[in-house]
């Protein structure tokens, strides 16, 4: 049936690295290349960047990533892309929603030799190693071939909830901040749809889905990722909170329990709070990542400073609870020192 093939449940080991991909236009230059940098500081396996951007950005892109220390380039590698639409309008995939932001929905076409991969929004930070969302491609099902949070955790104060006029997945829908995707899976599948009585690839889909509800979308490519999963929602793997955490899960009081247990592992400063000064909490995070010298002591260069910072976030609701922000960053630089200090010594001990 449409939607309900069986694949291999384990993805590809043909490739030998972790696959990125991120779609920059506009002026978010610096905001994806403090992205990258932090998927680099904390990350253990080999990192392959796919960075579609407008031609403009290009030159400067390469300028800045090839700045950075040898200890580091050699841990990713960086692949460019233009912004192209496979099917329908360029135009109006353009003007969708933000700049551009509709190219993630062309990446299971454009990326045919890439098995699996996790797409994020330029304004996501990693604070552990990708390898560890990397795994959860492992835990999906013989269905499923994607997977994304909830855009809310309390149904009845949602968006989608309140205000949405077209399907969308589960009770409060999906935000496609941080998605990661068997393309393998997504170019094999017959999706069921509201178009015809049969399936369709994911291709074929994509442009009558958005001529039929295009009146009727705010939230552009995300609206149209929430309404394929309404009606395949067997296709869909959910993971928690912890996983996208943006301001929702504090400005109005801590909702996101897995971050109040295991801390932020993605902190996705949607809204533009990297920015401005309604979530200072954000943007210390994103200011003593963007300002740490790579070769840096982790611990007295990063962690110290951003704990300073939190002192002068304490009177917002999401800087009460420093705790949420600092649980998994610190367990990873403890990681990552040991791995770049003790290990090596170990290793090169002479008894």
């Amino acid at each position: 049936k449409p939607g309900e093939q069986s694949h291999p449940k384990e993805p590809s080991s043909s490739s030998q690295c972790m696959h990125l991909a991120v779609v920059a236009c506009g002026d978010r230059l610096e905001e994806t290349l403090i992205m990258l940098k932090s998927a680099v500081l904390f990350s253990s396996s080999r990192l392959c960047f796919h960075i579609f951007a407008e031609d403009s950005l290009k030159p400067e892109f390469e300028r800045k990533l090839k700045e950075w220390p040898s200890s580091y380039t050699k841990k990713f590698e960086s692949n460019f892309y233009p912004i192209t639409f496979s099917v329908g309008n360029a135009q109006e995939w353009k003007k969708l929603f933000k700049p551009c932001a509709a190219q993630r929905l062309f990446l299971p076409v454009i990326l045919k030799d890439v098995d699996s991969l996790l797409y994020v929004d330029t304004d996501v930070l990693f604070l552990r190693p990708i390898d560890d969302i990397w795994l959860l491609l492992r835990e999906f099902n013989s269905t499923q071939l994607a997977a994304m949070a909830p855009e809310h955790e309390i149904p009845k104060i949602g968006w989608y909830s309140r205000f949405a006029r077209h399907p969308y997945y589960g009770p409060a829908g999906l935000n496609s901040g941080v998605m990661l995707m068997n393309l393998t899976r997504i170019r094999s599948t017959q999706f069921k749809n509201s178009l015809i009585p049969g399936g369709l690839t994911w291709e074929e889909m994509l442009y009558p889905l958005y001529q039929k509800y295009k009146n009727y979308i705010t939230w552009g490519d995300q609206d149209l990722l929430n309404i394929i999963f309404y009606f395949n929602p067997e296709c869909l793997y959910v993971f928690p909170c912890q996983w996208n955490y943006r301001p929702d899960h504090c400005m109005y009081g801590s909702n996101c329990r897995g971050a109040e247990e295991e801390g932020v592992s993605i902190l996705h400063g949607n809204r533009g709070v990297y920015h401005d000064d309604k979530q200072p909490t954000f943007r210390a995070l994103y200011e003593v990542i963007r300002d740490f010298p790579f070769e840096d002591n982790l611990f007295q260069s990063l962690y110290y400073p951003l704990q300073s910072k939190f002192l002068d976030t304490v009177h917002t609701l999401c800087g009460r609870i420093p705790q949420v922000f600092l649980k998994q960053i610190e367990k990873t630089m403890k990681k990552v020192y040991e791995n770049r200090v003790i290990v090596y010594l170990g290793a090169n001990h002479r008894y």
